[in-house]
This record gives structure tokens, C-alpha cells and sequence, in this order.
């Protein structure tokens, strides 16, 4: 397994990234963080954990520089900006298909809370390069007149006492084209807290991942 700290330049700006390839990795998933985290997500470095176990590299990088955080940190702004938060992932997906060890590696986008929305957005901009888009609580309805342009299969994850979060990704599941399953995790908050509703997320979002990687080889 290779573990490297990685730096993604995107726009101008330099962000960074944890970037684990177990042996004979299958696929990229990376890993869209919202609302105020950052690659550090305990939440998604336990999804990560199990994805590698299925042969499945991870990239968990900051969609915000340092600077960028910090003023986000009193106005929020950054973390609502979607087309900005679209714009890096998008770039993140050109260095994966650029650099030697991830080239040829299909990629597979998780996007928690409004990392959800850049993650569809940019999926829109890379029909070619996203295997699928994987949202955990997310708010796929800010990705806006993306969802029906984005081609890739979608799986939506949402708590089933996160009722307003429920009820917006329904909303978004009626927009999108591409095929998409609503995955409702009993009982479970947004941060899925509960006991095990984390581990269900992260062996739904597996079995998923997997399924798509048989369906493209076959």
C-alpha cells in the first residue's frame, strides 16, 4: 500500500491531499468534504478505511486552502460556493488522470454535505473520467441545473431522522437523468452517529462502488 501526502494545484491554488493506493488498486474515490471540514473528517477517514479494503485507493484533500478556511471560518461563504468547490474537484479528477500510479484509474466521487453538490457538478464536467457519485447527507440539490446533466450512476445516503435533508435529496433524486438509488439508513441523524449507521453507510457505499467497477469491466 502507498501512502503519500500529495499537494493538487487547482486555479491558482494549492491544496492538499492524503493519497492511499492499496496493491492493485481498482479505483480513486475522492473523498468532497462540506460545511466546514476538511480531509481530516473523522466521518469520512472511517469510509475510506473500509473502501481500501476493497482494493479501492483514497484521496482525502482540503477543497479550501489554509487562508481560504479561516475566512470561512467567520462568514461561511466558501463552503455554500459550489460552482468554486465544483471548479477544484473537477481539477482534482485532472491530476488523478495526469499523474503516473492513478492514470487510467476510474474515479469515484463521495461527497458529504455540500461536498455532495460539488461532487455532481463536477461529474457533469467529467461524464468520461466519474464511474459514479456516492453522496453521504449530502445536499445534492445545490448542484442545481448540474444534477440533470450528470451521467454517472448516483447513490444517495441519508439518515432516516435527518427529515429535511430527506426530504432535499428526494427533491434532487426527481432531477437527475442518470440512473440513482436513495438509500435510507434507519433511524440515523446527519452525522449518522448512531451505532452502526456509520458502518452502513461505508458498506453500502462499498457494495455500490464494487458493483459499478464489475458492471464498466464486464
Amino acid at each position: 500500500m502507498i501512502s503519500q501526502s500529495v499537494t493538487v494545484p487547482a486555479d491558482g491554488a494549492e491544496l492538499a491531499g492524503d493519497l492511499v493506493l492499496p496493491a492493485g488498486a481498482r479505483a480513486v474515490v475522492l473523498f468532497a468534504h462540506g460545511s466546514g471540514s476538511s480531509r481530516h473528517s473523522p466521518r469520512n477517514r472511517r469510509v475510506a478505511d473500509e473502501l481500501r479494503t476493497a482494493a479501492l485507493g483514497t484521496l482525502l484533500m482540503d477543497l479550501l486552502t489554509e487562508r481560504e478556511e479561516q475566512y470561512d471560518l467567520l462568514t461561511a461563504e466558501h463552503r455554500f460556493d459550489i460552482p468554486l468547490l465544483g471548479g477544484r474537484l473537477v481539477a482534482a479528477i485532472d491530476w488523478l488522470q495526469a499523474r503516473p500510479g492513478t492514470r487510467g484509474l476510474p474515479v469515484v466521487l463521495f461527497g458529504a454535505s455540500t461536498g455532495a453538490a460539488a461532487a455532481l457538478v463536477a461529474a457533469a464536467e467529467r461524464p468520461d473520467r466519474v464511474l459514479t457519485v456516492v453522496s453521504r447527507g449530502g445536499r445534492p440539490d445545490l448542484a442545481g441545473d448540474a444534477l440533470p446533466a450528470v451521467r454517472a450512476p448516483v447513490l444517495l445516503i441519508v439518515g432516516g431522522a435527518d427529515h429535511q435533508v430527506l426530504g432535499l435529496n428526494e427533491e434532487a433524486a426527481r432531477r437527475l437523468h442518470a440512473p440513482h438509488t436513495l438509500h435510507v439508513v434507519p433511524g440515523a441523524t446527519h452525522l449518522f452517529e448512531e451505532p452502526g449507521a456509520l458502518e452502513q453507510v461505508a458498506g453500502t457505499a462499498r457494495q455500490w462502488c464494487d458493483d459499478h467497477l464489475k458492471a464498466a469491466a464486464g
